[in-house]
Protein backbone atom coordinates (compact mmCIF):
# COMPACT_ATOMS: atom_id res chain seq x y z
CA UNK A 1 0.00 0.00 0.00
CA UNK A 2 1.64 3.26 -0.78
CA UNK A 3 0.25 6.25 1.34
CA UNK A 4 -0.47 9.42 -1.43
CA UNK A 5 -3.05 10.90 0.92
CA UNK A 6 -1.57 13.41 2.40
CA UNK A 7 -2.11 17.18 2.59
CA UNK A 8 1.38 18.09 1.32
CA UNK A 9 1.41 21.30 3.81
CA UNK A 10 5.40 20.94 3.90
CA UNK A 11 5.46 21.32 0.14
CA UNK A 12 3.51 24.50 -0.55
CA UNK A 13 3.38 26.34 -3.22
CA UNK A 14 4.20 22.92 -5.03
CA UNK A 15 1.22 21.08 -4.01
CA UNK A 16 -0.98 24.63 -4.46
CA UNK A 17 -3.05 22.75 -7.19
CA UNK A 18 -1.95 19.15 -7.22
CA UNK A 19 -1.05 16.27 -4.66
CA UNK A 20 2.15 15.59 -2.81
CA UNK A 21 2.20 12.29 -4.70
CA UNK A 22 1.80 13.93 -8.21
CA UNK A 23 4.67 16.68 -7.67
CA UNK A 24 7.66 15.74 -9.54
CA UNK A 25 11.60 14.89 -8.91
CA UNK A 26 14.08 14.25 -11.47
CA UNK A 27 11.71 13.71 -14.51
CA UNK A 28 9.07 11.41 -12.81
CA UNK A 29 6.19 12.57 -9.92
CA UNK A 30 6.57 10.91 -6.67
CA UNK A 31 4.58 8.52 -6.87
CA UNK A 32 5.72 7.07 -10.38
CA UNK A 33 9.18 6.87 -8.50
CA UNK A 34 7.53 4.55 -5.65
CA UNK A 35 5.30 2.63 -8.23
CA UNK A 36 8.54 1.53 -10.48
CA UNK A 37 9.85 0.77 -7.39
CA UNK A 38 7.49 -1.74 -5.41
CA UNK A 39 6.64 -3.19 -8.87
CA UNK A 40 10.09 -4.01 -9.67
CA UNK A 41 10.69 -5.58 -6.12
CA UNK A 42 7.44 -8.06 -7.37
CA UNK A 43 5.10 -6.53 -6.35
CA UNK A 44 1.86 -6.97 -8.43
CA UNK A 45 -0.97 -5.63 -6.28
CA UNK A 46 -0.73 -2.44 -5.32
CA UNK A 47 -3.25 -0.47 -3.19
CA UNK A 48 -3.05 3.38 -3.11
CA UNK A 49 -4.93 5.99 -0.85
CA UNK A 50 -6.28 9.49 -1.78
CA UNK A 51 -7.72 12.86 -0.25
CA UNK A 52 -6.37 15.95 -1.29
CA UNK A 53 -6.77 16.33 -5.22
CA UNK A 54 -7.77 12.72 -5.04
CA UNK A 55 -9.21 12.85 -8.44
CA UNK A 56 -5.99 13.92 -9.78
CA UNK A 57 -3.91 10.72 -8.35
CA UNK A 58 -7.23 8.64 -9.82
CA UNK A 59 -6.67 10.25 -13.54
CA UNK A 60 -2.62 9.56 -13.24
CA UNK A 61 -3.33 5.85 -12.49
CA UNK A 62 -6.17 5.30 -14.97
CA UNK A 63 -4.35 7.33 -18.07
CA UNK A 64 -1.30 5.45 -17.37
CA UNK A 65 -0.29 1.71 -17.45
CA UNK A 66 1.78 -0.14 -14.98
CA UNK A 67 2.79 -3.87 -14.99
CA UNK A 68 0.46 -4.51 -11.67
CA UNK A 69 -3.39 -4.35 -10.13
CA UNK A 70 -3.16 -0.72 -8.98
CA UNK A 71 -6.57 -0.46 -6.60
CA UNK A 72 -7.45 3.15 -5.28
CA UNK A 73 -8.76 3.42 -1.43
CA UNK A 74 -10.88 6.61 -1.37
CA UNK A 75 -10.25 8.86 1.56
CA UNK A 76 -11.62 11.97 0.09
CA UNK A 77 -14.29 12.37 2.43
CA UNK A 78 -12.60 12.05 5.77
CA UNK A 79 -8.30 11.57 5.74
CA UNK A 80 -7.99 9.04 8.55
CA UNK A 81 -3.99 9.22 8.42
CA UNK A 82 -1.92 6.08 8.17
CA UNK A 83 -2.80 3.85 10.49
CA UNK A 84 -6.28 4.73 10.13
CA UNK A 85 -6.28 4.63 5.94
CA UNK A 86 -4.55 0.96 6.31
CA UNK A 87 -7.73 -0.16 8.21
CA UNK A 88 -9.84 1.54 5.75
CA UNK A 89 -8.35 -0.30 3.29
CA UNK A 90 -8.42 -3.59 4.76
CA UNK A 91 -11.31 -4.98 2.10
CA UNK A 92 -8.40 -5.20 -0.50
CA UNK A 93 -6.15 -7.43 1.79
CA UNK A 94 -8.48 -10.19 2.62
CA UNK A 95 -6.15 -12.53 -0.11
CA UNK A 96 -2.45 -11.64 1.54
CA UNK A 97 -1.09 -12.43 4.80
CA UNK A 98 1.34 -9.85 5.10
CA UNK A 99 1.66 -5.77 3.47
CA UNK A 100 4.20 -3.58 2.66
CA UNK A 101 3.52 -0.02 3.43
CA UNK A 102 5.73 3.09 1.43
CA UNK A 103 5.21 6.60 2.05
CA UNK A 104 4.54 8.25 -1.40
CA UNK A 105 7.39 11.11 -0.56
CA UNK A 106 10.35 8.99 0.38
CA UNK A 107 12.49 8.14 -2.09
CA UNK A 108 15.38 5.53 -1.72
CA UNK A 109 17.81 2.78 -2.63
CA UNK A 110 16.72 0.28 -0.48
CA UNK A 111 16.50 -2.76 -2.04
CA UNK A 112 12.57 -4.13 -1.21
CA UNK A 113 13.48 -7.90 -2.12
CA UNK A 114 16.27 -8.19 0.09
CA UNK A 115 14.00 -6.13 3.20
CA UNK A 116 11.31 -8.48 2.21
CA UNK A 117 13.66 -11.54 2.13
CA UNK A 118 15.41 -11.08 5.02
CA UNK A 119 12.12 -9.87 7.02
CA UNK A 120 10.33 -13.65 6.39
CA UNK A 121 13.66 -15.57 6.32
CA UNK A 122 14.51 -14.31 10.40
CA UNK A 123 10.67 -13.77 11.67
CA UNK A 124 7.80 -16.20 11.51
CA UNK A 125 4.43 -15.00 10.79
CA UNK A 126 3.79 -15.99 14.66
CA UNK A 127 6.44 -14.26 16.32
CA UNK A 128 6.02 -10.50 14.95
CA UNK A 129 3.18 -7.97 13.85
CA UNK A 130 5.87 -5.60 11.86
CA UNK A 131 8.99 -4.95 10.18
CA UNK A 132 10.56 -0.95 10.07
CA UNK A 133 12.63 0.67 7.70
CA UNK A 134 15.22 2.08 10.09
CA UNK A 135 18.97 4.22 9.87
CA UNK A 136 20.75 6.19 11.31
CA UNK A 137 20.07 9.61 10.67
CA UNK A 138 19.75 12.81 12.37
CA UNK A 139 16.24 13.97 12.96
CA UNK A 140 14.10 14.66 15.89
CA UNK A 141 12.27 11.58 16.48
CA UNK A 142 13.47 8.46 17.17
CA UNK A 143 11.99 4.71 17.71
CA UNK A 144 14.47 2.83 20.24
CA UNK A 145 15.12 -0.97 19.44
CA UNK A 146 16.55 -2.84 22.33
CA UNK A 147 20.06 -4.52 20.80
CA UNK A 148 21.27 -6.76 19.84
CA UNK A 149 17.31 -8.19 17.69
CA UNK A 150 16.46 -4.52 17.29
CA UNK A 151 12.98 -5.46 19.24
CA UNK A 152 10.94 -1.63 19.37
CA UNK A 153 11.00 -0.40 23.01
CA UNK A 154 10.29 2.69 22.95
CA UNK A 155 10.52 6.42 21.06
CA UNK A 156 12.11 10.01 21.93
CA UNK A 157 11.76 13.33 20.92
CA UNK A 158 15.21 14.83 21.03
CA UNK A 159 13.85 18.29 20.96
CA UNK A 160 10.76 18.11 23.52
CA UNK A 161 13.15 15.64 25.84
CA UNK A 162 9.39 13.60 25.46
CA UNK A 163 10.05 9.95 26.00
CA UNK A 164 7.73 7.24 26.09
CA UNK A 165 8.89 3.90 26.97
CA UNK A 166 7.00 0.39 26.06
CA UNK A 167 9.32 -1.44 28.23
CA UNK A 168 12.47 -1.48 30.13
CA UNK A 169 15.49 -2.60 27.84
CA UNK A 170 19.26 -2.74 29.42
CA UNK A 171 20.62 -1.79 25.65
CA UNK A 172 19.03 0.50 23.07
CA UNK A 173 19.88 2.32 20.04
CA UNK A 174 17.76 5.56 18.43
CA UNK A 175 16.83 4.84 15.24
CA UNK A 176 15.42 6.93 12.71
CA UNK A 177 12.03 5.31 11.04
CA UNK A 178 11.92 5.60 6.86
CA UNK A 179 8.49 5.48 6.05
CA UNK A 180 8.64 1.90 4.68
CA UNK A 181 7.54 -1.46 7.07
CA UNK A 182 5.98 -4.59 6.30
CA UNK A 183 3.22 -5.60 8.97
CA UNK A 184 1.50 -9.05 8.86
CA UNK A 185 -2.59 -8.80 8.11
CA UNK A 186 -3.09 -9.51 11.94
CA UNK A 187 -2.14 -6.02 12.80
CA UNK A 188 -6.12 -5.03 11.30
CA UNK A 189 -7.51 -6.33 14.18
CA UNK A 190 -5.64 -3.73 16.18
CA UNK A 191 -6.59 -0.59 14.49
CA UNK A 192 -10.04 0.66 15.24
CA UNK A 193 -12.81 1.28 12.32
CA UNK A 194 -13.08 4.93 11.11
CA UNK A 195 -10.89 6.71 13.16
CA UNK A 196 -7.84 8.54 12.57
CA UNK A 197 -4.48 6.98 13.90
CA UNK A 198 -1.34 7.46 12.97
CA UNK A 199 1.59 4.32 13.25
CA UNK A 200 4.00 5.99 16.02
CA UNK A 201 1.27 5.58 18.37
CA UNK A 202 0.18 2.19 17.73
CA UNK A 203 3.51 0.47 17.49
CA UNK A 204 4.50 1.83 20.46
CA UNK A 205 1.02 0.23 22.33
CA UNK A 206 1.57 -3.14 20.64
CA UNK A 207 5.17 -3.45 21.36
CA UNK A 208 3.96 -3.53 25.21
CA UNK A 209 3.26 -7.39 23.95
CA UNK A 210 3.65 -7.78 20.84
CA UNK A 211 7.33 -7.77 18.61
CA UNK A 212 7.74 -4.98 16.31
CA UNK A 213 11.48 -4.99 15.06
CA UNK A 214 13.53 -2.75 13.24
CA UNK A 215 15.09 -3.24 9.36
CA UNK A 216 18.80 -1.14 9.79
CA UNK A 217 19.23 -0.09 6.09
CA UNK A 218 22.61 2.65 6.45
CA UNK A 219 23.61 1.21 3.15
CA UNK A 220 21.23 2.59 1.09
CA UNK A 221 20.54 6.35 0.17
CA UNK A 222 16.98 8.11 1.55
CA UNK A 223 15.38 11.40 0.96
CA UNK A 224 12.26 12.76 2.68
CA UNK A 225 10.51 14.55 -0.59
CA UNK A 226 7.76 15.87 1.57
CA UNK A 227 10.44 18.74 2.47
CA UNK A 228 10.63 21.56 0.14
CA UNK A 229 14.34 22.10 0.28
CA UNK A 230 14.74 18.76 -1.29
CA UNK A 231 13.43 19.69 -4.55
CA UNK A 232 16.12 22.90 -4.41
CA UNK A 233 18.56 22.87 -6.73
Amino acid sequence: MIFAAGLGVRLYPLTANKPKALVEYQGKTLLEHVLLKVINAGIQHIVINVHHFGEQIIDFINQRHFNARIEISDEREELLETAGGLKFAEHFFKECDKILLYNVDVISSIDLRKMINVESRKHSIATHLATLAVRHRQTNRYFLFEEPELRLCGWENTKTNEKKICYEAEETTPLAFSGIHIVDKRILDFIPKNEKMSFTPLYLELAKNHIIRGYLHNEDTWKDMGKLDEFKI
